[in-house]
Protein backbone atom coordinates (compact mmCIF):
# COMPACT_ATOMS: atom_id res chain seq x y z
CA UNK A 1 0.00 0.00 0.00
CA UNK A 2 1.18 3.56 -0.80
CA UNK A 3 2.25 5.35 2.05
CA UNK A 4 2.85 8.94 1.20
CA UNK A 5 4.49 9.91 4.61
CA UNK A 6 6.86 7.42 4.07
CA UNK A 7 7.22 8.71 0.12
CA UNK A 8 7.74 12.39 1.62
CA UNK A 9 10.34 11.06 4.13
CA UNK A 10 12.23 9.58 1.83
CA UNK A 11 12.03 12.42 -0.65
CA UNK A 12 13.27 14.45 2.33
CA UNK A 13 16.36 12.20 3.53
CA UNK A 14 17.21 12.35 -0.60
CA UNK A 15 16.92 15.85 -0.91
CA UNK A 16 18.59 16.81 2.03
CA UNK A 17 22.18 14.04 0.69
CA UNK A 18 21.76 16.19 -2.56
CA UNK A 19 21.71 19.34 -1.33
CA UNK A 20 25.40 20.53 -1.79
CA UNK A 21 25.43 18.93 -5.06
CA UNK A 22 24.59 22.20 -7.31
CA UNK A 23 23.95 20.95 -10.86
CA UNK A 24 25.40 21.84 -14.20
CA UNK A 25 22.71 23.38 -16.65
CA UNK A 26 22.34 23.40 -20.20
CA UNK A 27 20.23 24.37 -22.81
CA UNK A 28 20.66 24.01 -26.32
CA UNK A 29 19.09 25.97 -28.48
CA UNK A 30 19.19 27.21 -32.34
CA UNK A 31 16.81 29.81 -33.32
CA UNK A 32 15.71 28.24 -36.32
CA UNK A 33 13.57 24.69 -36.73
CA UNK A 34 15.92 21.77 -38.71
CA UNK A 35 19.64 22.74 -37.07
CA UNK A 36 19.33 19.43 -35.19
CA UNK A 37 19.55 20.75 -31.64
CA UNK A 38 17.24 17.37 -30.58
CA UNK A 39 20.06 14.94 -31.75
CA UNK A 40 22.90 17.32 -30.20
CA UNK A 41 20.70 17.30 -27.27
CA UNK A 42 20.25 13.86 -26.68
CA UNK A 43 23.46 12.45 -28.28
CA UNK A 44 25.66 14.94 -25.71
CA UNK A 45 23.38 13.73 -22.99
CA UNK A 46 24.22 10.39 -23.77
CA UNK A 47 27.84 10.94 -24.41
CA UNK A 48 28.19 11.99 -20.81
CA UNK A 49 26.03 9.14 -19.35
CA UNK A 50 28.44 6.77 -20.56
CA UNK A 51 31.02 8.57 -19.33
CA UNK A 52 29.43 8.31 -16.17
CA UNK A 53 27.97 11.34 -14.78
CA UNK A 54 24.70 11.46 -13.62
CA UNK A 55 22.63 13.61 -16.43
CA UNK A 56 18.92 14.19 -17.35
CA UNK A 57 17.51 15.51 -20.38
CA UNK A 58 14.53 17.53 -20.28
CA UNK A 59 12.58 17.69 -23.41
CA UNK A 60 11.32 21.03 -23.26
CA UNK A 61 9.98 21.09 -26.63
CA UNK A 62 6.45 20.96 -24.31
CA UNK A 63 4.36 20.99 -27.57
CA UNK A 64 5.84 18.65 -30.12
CA UNK A 65 8.38 16.68 -28.38
CA UNK A 66 10.55 13.34 -29.59
CA UNK A 67 13.44 13.04 -27.27
CA UNK A 68 11.70 9.97 -26.05
CA UNK A 69 11.36 8.88 -29.60
CA UNK A 70 14.77 9.70 -30.71
CA UNK A 71 16.15 6.80 -28.16
CA UNK A 72 13.30 4.94 -28.61
CA UNK A 73 11.98 4.92 -24.79
CA UNK A 74 8.48 4.21 -24.27
CA UNK A 75 6.81 6.96 -21.32
CA UNK A 76 3.79 6.38 -19.63
CA UNK A 77 3.75 9.90 -18.54
CA UNK A 78 4.85 13.20 -19.92
CA UNK A 79 5.25 16.73 -18.31
CA UNK A 80 1.32 17.41 -19.26
CA UNK A 81 0.13 14.97 -16.66
CA UNK A 82 2.60 16.88 -14.49
CA UNK A 83 0.85 20.10 -14.80
CA UNK A 84 -2.58 18.56 -14.93
CA UNK A 85 -2.01 17.66 -11.79
CA UNK A 86 -2.31 13.88 -12.67
CA UNK A 87 0.97 12.52 -11.48
CA UNK A 88 4.49 14.35 -9.97
CA UNK A 89 7.88 15.66 -11.89
CA UNK A 90 9.38 12.47 -10.56
CA UNK A 91 6.63 10.01 -11.95
CA UNK A 92 7.12 11.11 -15.63
CA UNK A 93 11.31 10.52 -15.66
CA UNK A 94 12.07 7.27 -17.62
CA UNK A 95 15.59 5.84 -17.72
CA UNK A 96 17.33 6.04 -21.02
CA UNK A 97 21.03 4.35 -22.11
CA UNK A 98 23.44 4.30 -19.42
CA UNK A 99 21.10 5.28 -16.48
CA UNK A 100 20.16 8.49 -18.46
CA UNK A 101 17.10 10.33 -16.89
CA UNK A 102 15.07 11.29 -19.72
CA UNK A 103 11.99 13.80 -18.61
CA UNK A 104 9.24 13.56 -21.89
CA UNK A 105 7.23 16.17 -22.56
CA UNK A 106 4.06 15.77 -24.65
CA UNK A 107 3.93 15.54 -28.61
CA UNK A 108 0.72 17.60 -30.87
CA UNK A 109 -0.22 19.19 -27.68
CA UNK A 110 -0.95 23.08 -28.45
CA UNK A 111 -1.97 23.74 -24.62
CA UNK A 112 1.28 22.42 -23.86
CA UNK A 113 3.15 24.10 -26.66
CA UNK A 114 1.60 27.77 -25.11
CA UNK A 115 2.30 27.68 -21.68
CA UNK A 116 2.05 30.88 -19.38
CA UNK A 117 5.01 32.52 -17.57
CA UNK A 118 3.35 30.77 -14.42
CA UNK A 119 3.08 27.57 -15.50
CA UNK A 120 7.14 27.74 -17.41
CA UNK A 121 8.03 29.16 -13.60
CA UNK A 122 6.05 26.33 -11.97
CA UNK A 123 7.93 23.66 -14.07
CA UNK A 124 11.35 25.08 -13.46
CA UNK A 125 10.88 25.09 -9.82
CA UNK A 126 9.21 21.46 -9.84
CA UNK A 127 12.62 20.08 -10.33
CA UNK A 128 14.15 21.60 -7.25
CA UNK A 129 11.62 19.08 -5.48
CA UNK A 130 13.53 16.01 -7.01
CA UNK A 131 15.73 13.90 -4.55
CA UNK A 132 17.87 12.58 -7.80
CA UNK A 133 21.22 12.54 -8.35
CA UNK A 134 22.33 14.55 -10.71
CA UNK A 135 25.25 15.88 -12.28
CA UNK A 136 24.01 18.03 -15.61
CA UNK A 137 20.81 18.75 -16.77
CA UNK A 138 20.69 19.08 -20.80
CA UNK A 139 17.79 20.62 -21.82
CA UNK A 140 16.66 20.60 -25.29
CA UNK A 141 14.72 23.89 -26.34
CA UNK A 142 12.24 24.43 -28.98
CA UNK A 143 12.24 26.10 -31.98
CA UNK A 144 12.30 30.08 -32.50
CA UNK A 145 11.80 33.16 -29.83
CA UNK A 146 9.01 31.03 -28.25
CA UNK A 147 8.65 32.46 -24.76
CA UNK A 148 9.69 28.85 -23.55
CA UNK A 149 12.93 29.07 -25.16
CA UNK A 150 13.65 32.15 -23.28
CA UNK A 151 12.68 31.17 -20.17
CA UNK A 152 14.46 28.03 -19.99
CA UNK A 153 17.40 29.31 -21.66
CA UNK A 154 17.49 32.12 -19.02
CA UNK A 155 17.19 29.61 -16.09
CA UNK A 156 20.09 27.79 -17.75
CA UNK A 157 24.44 28.67 -16.96
CA UNK A 158 25.66 27.62 -20.23
CA UNK A 159 23.64 28.22 -23.29
CA UNK A 160 24.72 26.43 -26.73
CA UNK A 161 23.80 27.77 -29.91
CA UNK A 162 23.76 25.54 -33.03
CA UNK A 163 24.15 27.39 -36.35
CA UNK A 164 24.23 25.19 -39.61
CA UNK A 165 26.02 27.43 -43.08
CA UNK A 166 23.25 28.56 -44.05
CA UNK A 167 21.46 32.05 -43.83
CA UNK A 168 18.36 31.33 -42.61
CA UNK A 169 19.92 29.29 -39.69
CA UNK A 170 22.96 32.35 -38.97
CA UNK A 171 20.57 34.99 -39.12
CA UNK A 172 18.19 33.45 -36.67
CA UNK A 173 20.95 32.54 -34.34
CA UNK A 174 21.82 36.18 -34.37
CA UNK A 175 18.30 36.62 -33.54
CA UNK A 176 18.06 34.64 -30.58
CA UNK A 177 21.15 35.75 -29.19
CA UNK A 178 20.24 39.59 -29.57
CA UNK A 179 16.79 38.81 -27.91
CA UNK A 180 18.60 36.52 -24.80
CA UNK A 181 21.50 39.43 -24.87
CA UNK A 182 20.05 42.15 -25.05
CA UNK A 183 16.40 41.76 -23.46
CA UNK A 184 17.59 38.32 -20.87
CA UNK A 185 20.51 39.46 -19.25
CA UNK A 186 22.22 36.40 -21.04
CA UNK A 187 25.60 37.35 -22.08
CA UNK A 188 27.83 34.00 -22.92
CA UNK A 189 27.11 31.85 -25.54
CA UNK A 190 28.62 28.86 -27.03
CA UNK A 191 28.35 28.15 -30.60
CA UNK A 192 28.49 24.46 -32.07
CA UNK A 193 28.67 24.64 -36.30
CA UNK A 194 25.99 21.38 -37.24
CA UNK A 195 26.19 19.66 -40.12
CA UNK A 196 29.50 20.87 -41.84
CA UNK A 197 30.73 19.01 -44.63
CA UNK A 198 34.54 20.50 -44.99
CA UNK A 199 37.54 21.06 -43.11
CA UNK A 200 37.21 24.46 -41.34
CA UNK A 201 33.41 25.03 -42.29
CA UNK A 202 32.99 25.33 -38.31
CA UNK A 203 35.69 27.81 -37.26
CA UNK A 204 34.33 29.57 -40.58
CA UNK A 205 30.92 29.78 -39.37
CA UNK A 206 31.46 30.75 -36.31
CA UNK A 207 33.87 34.11 -37.18
CA UNK A 208 30.52 35.08 -39.04
CA UNK A 209 28.49 34.96 -36.21
CA UNK A 210 31.37 36.85 -34.11
CA UNK A 211 32.23 39.69 -35.97
CA UNK A 212 28.57 40.24 -36.28
CA UNK A 213 27.70 40.27 -32.64
CA UNK A 214 30.56 42.08 -31.71
CA UNK A 215 29.63 45.23 -34.17
CA UNK A 216 26.39 45.06 -32.42
CA UNK A 217 25.59 43.03 -29.20
CA UNK A 218 27.53 43.10 -25.72
CA UNK A 219 27.85 39.39 -25.67
CA UNK A 220 30.81 36.59 -25.19
CA UNK A 221 31.02 33.81 -27.72
CA UNK A 222 32.89 30.56 -27.71
CA UNK A 223 33.64 28.20 -30.89
CA UNK A 224 32.78 24.56 -28.95
CA UNK A 225 33.56 22.84 -31.89
CA UNK A 226 31.32 21.29 -35.08
CA UNK A 227 29.62 18.44 -36.14
CA UNK A 228 30.18 16.97 -39.38
CA UNK A 229 27.30 15.77 -41.80
CA UNK A 230 27.46 12.08 -41.27
CA UNK A 231 25.36 9.29 -42.99
CA UNK A 232 25.57 7.22 -39.96
CA UNK A 233 23.82 9.86 -37.62
CA UNK A 234 21.25 9.56 -40.24
CA UNK A 235 21.20 5.83 -39.18
CA UNK A 236 21.11 5.85 -36.08
CA UNK A 237 17.86 8.15 -35.83
CA UNK A 238 16.19 5.60 -38.29
CA UNK A 239 17.25 3.09 -35.18
CA UNK A 240 15.77 5.32 -32.63
CA UNK A 241 19.55 5.36 -30.60
CA UNK A 242 22.35 7.73 -30.25
CA UNK A 243 24.75 7.98 -32.44
CA UNK A 244 27.49 7.39 -30.03
CA UNK A 245 26.10 4.36 -29.45
CA UNK A 246 25.14 2.62 -32.42
CA UNK A 247 28.35 4.04 -34.36
CA UNK A 248 30.73 4.74 -32.24
CA UNK A 249 33.95 5.10 -34.18
CA UNK A 250 31.64 7.32 -36.77
CA UNK A 251 33.12 10.89 -37.75
CA UNK A 252 29.68 12.43 -35.91
CA UNK A 253 29.96 10.78 -32.76
CA UNK A 254 33.63 11.18 -32.04
CA UNK A 255 32.97 15.10 -32.59
CA UNK A 256 29.92 14.73 -29.93
CA UNK A 257 32.26 13.19 -27.63
CA UNK A 258 34.19 15.84 -28.11
CA UNK A 259 31.72 17.86 -27.01
CA UNK A 260 30.70 16.17 -24.17
CA UNK A 261 34.40 16.27 -22.97
CA UNK A 262 34.46 19.65 -23.13
CA UNK A 263 31.45 20.32 -21.40
CA UNK A 264 32.34 18.20 -18.97
CA UNK A 265 34.69 20.86 -18.37
CA UNK A 266 32.20 23.91 -17.70
CA UNK A 267 32.30 25.72 -14.97
CA UNK A 268 29.22 24.33 -12.12
CA UNK A 269 27.56 27.33 -10.71
CA UNK A 270 28.54 27.86 -6.63
CA UNK A 271 25.84 30.97 -6.46
CA UNK A 272 22.49 31.84 -7.86
CA UNK A 273 22.16 35.04 -10.18
CA UNK A 274 19.10 36.22 -8.51
CA UNK A 275 16.29 35.30 -11.03
CA UNK A 276 14.36 32.27 -12.09
CA UNK A 277 16.78 29.14 -12.43
CA UNK A 278 16.57 25.64 -12.41
CA UNK A 279 18.09 23.81 -9.15
CA UNK A 280 19.01 26.87 -6.92
CA UNK A 281 17.73 25.43 -4.03
CA UNK A 282 21.24 22.79 -4.36
CA UNK A 283 23.37 25.94 -5.30
CA UNK A 284 21.77 27.75 -1.70
CA UNK A 285 22.34 24.57 -0.49
CA UNK A 286 25.98 24.19 -1.17
CA UNK A 287 27.05 26.62 0.31
CA UNK A 288 25.39 25.69 3.55
CA UNK A 289 27.74 23.03 6.08
CA UNK A 290 27.11 19.12 5.78
CA UNK A 291 23.80 17.81 7.01
CA UNK A 292 24.79 14.50 9.00
CA UNK A 293 21.08 13.61 10.45
CA UNK A 294 20.01 11.33 7.82
CA UNK A 295 17.91 8.84 9.72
Amino acid sequence: MHDPGATRHRANRYARLNADRPVKVIAVTGGKGGVGKTTVSTNLAVALAAAQREVMLLDADLGLANVDVLLGLHARFHLGHVLAGECALEDVIVTGPHGLQVVPAASGSQRMANLSAAEQAGLIRAFSDLYHRIDTLIIDTPAGLHDSVVTFTQAAQHVVVVVCDEPASITDAYGLIKVLSRDHGVHRFQVLANQTRRSGEGPELFRKIERVCERFLDVTLEFCGSIPYDEYLRRAVQRQTAVVDAYPTAISSQALKNLATRADKWSVPTVARGHLEFFVERMLGAGMAPLTDLQ
